[in-house]
């Protein structure tokens, strides 16, 4: 058995659907669980609807409801599914004129309304495929935190080792239901969590990742075009790479398929005949320093400083309550007596933590960054990488360097406007002449 999760742009359209259905149907001797994402932008036009409709604006909401159901009906009624799709909409309907009543929009909402995009693709796709259906909301199992649901797993894995699989079973990604039956998701691109969830729920051979691009490459190509594809990672290397950015992986994803040792493969919908890239618990044996490079836009730096705290203890302590307080996650940290630089990419909370820090210490907020973090298995071993940096990086301003405790990712914080050329100063450095055996 084998999970196959296939993303938006997979199920974008008729044509997507039906390349799908012939990988699909290449596959059935593994009988494969299909796991699928909404068609194209569905989620974001679903909220776009929702808030549309709390802000007072009921006539526009409804309006993008019809056009979100003309453009379902026009890619998938090919496959038999009119009615599957109009009994969603009506459902769906009514809940944009509740919400336009209530003018409130709550993360039970939240997630009520964006589970239609999965509701609706995934019985699309069972139709052209002619597979049993089966509703995640069955069978993934989470706590009440709405909008970024954990899997409750003793309850999940025990229903998933329940269900009657089909020779090709289709379900949607990203939702699931509380232990009460109400609706739940698990964060965006939560669809690649549910693969892995599945995946080593029923013990699966591998757990493969359709997208619209050849694999995990040496560096995002909306900021450097050109990047090589790495044929192979281990869990490890990819957890990094996905946690600082790397899109074609969720960062939850390899949790459980590390924990029951299963490979996970990312492969393209557009071009299925590329071997993708294969994701394992031990990556291979290799004389190339770095496997890839990840960006995260869009970062601010805050530097904390306090001359108070100089050789006193809870300086940390503080500072991390407040951070926990406030439900903001710190990406990378840089420490040192009585200061502490972090970066964050939830600004949601920050002037009030800001607020609240300078009760006891000074603090500094800068806007416009990037991280940038250059990962390998072999940085842990390979003496002199730092100085190989930052002779690369020689004309770029680093404002923060931060390697993490697992020694396989050294993380810098750069200008956003000196993003393109540091990553392309560092992959020149380290993928220029790269192992072949890894890399194409």
């Amino acid at each position: 058995m084998i999970v196959m999760k296939f993303g938006g742009t997979s199920v974008e359209s008729a044509a997507a659907i039906e390349r799908l259905a012939g990988i699909v149907k290449d596959r059935l001797a593994e009988q494969p669980i299909v796991v699928v994402s909404a068609i194209g932008k569905t989620t974001n036009r679903l909220l776009e609807a929702a808030n549309l409709a709390v802000a007072g604006r009921r006539v526009e909401a409804l309006d993008k409801v019809e056009a979100l159901r003309a453009y379902h009906h026009a890619e998938a009624d090919g496959f038999g599914a009119a009615s599957v799709i109009d009994e969603h909409f009506s459902e769906l309907t009514e809940l944009v004129r509740g919400l336009a009543i209530l003018g409130e929009l709550t993360p039970r909402s939240i997630d009520a309304i964006s589970s239609f995009g999965e509701r609706i693709s995934s019985q699309v796709v069972a139709l052209a495929l002619k597979a049993k259906h089966v509703d995640s909301r069955t069978v993934i199992v989470t706590d009440e935190r709405h909008t970024i649901a954990a899997p409750n797993y003793a309850e999940t894995n025990t229903r998933l080792k329940a269900t009657e699989w089909g020779e090709i079973t289709v379900m949607g990604g990203f939702i699931g239901a509380t232990l009460a039956g109400v609706t739940s998701t698990l964060g965006r691109g939560g669809s690649d969590f549910t693969a892995s969830i599945v995946g080593a729920g029923v013990d699966a051979k591998e757990i493969q990742i359709w997208t619209d691009v050849d694999g995990m490459l040496t560096c995002d190509p909306t900021v450097l075009p050109g990047g090589r594809r790495v044929k192979s990672l281990s869990f490890a290397e990819a957890a990094e790479l996905a946690y600082f950015g790397a899109k074609v992986l969720h960062p939850s994803t390899v949790a459980p398929a590390i924990e029951k040792n299963i490979p996970v493969l990312i492969l393209n919908s557009r071009r299925p005949q590329v071997d993708g890239t294969r994701i394992t618990a031990e990556g291979p044996v290799t004389t190339s320093v770095a496997k890839s490079i990840a960006c995260k836009k869009n970062i601010a730096l805050v530097n904390i400083q306090s001359t108070r705290m100089l050789m006193a203890h809870g300086f940390l302590r503080r500072i991390f309550e407040i951070f926990d307080r406030h439900e903001t996650p710190v990406d990378m940290i840089a420490t040192s007596e009585v200061s502490v630089s972090l970066t964050i990419d939830n600004f949601v909370k920050l002037e009030t933590i800001a607020t609240e820090l300078r009760e006891f210490a000074e603090v500094e907020i800068e806007q416009d960054k990037a991280v940038v973090c250059l990962v390998g298995d072999n940085i842990r071993w390979q003496a002199g990488v730092a100085h190989r940096v930052f002779r690369a990086l020689d004309p770029v301003n680093v404002r923060m360097i931060s390697q993490g405790a697992s020694l396989r990712n050294l993380g810098l914080v750069v200008a956003q406007a000196d993003l393109r050329e540091a990553v392309e100063r560092l992959h020149q450095e380290f993928f220029t002449d790269v192992d072949p055996e890894v890399f194409e």
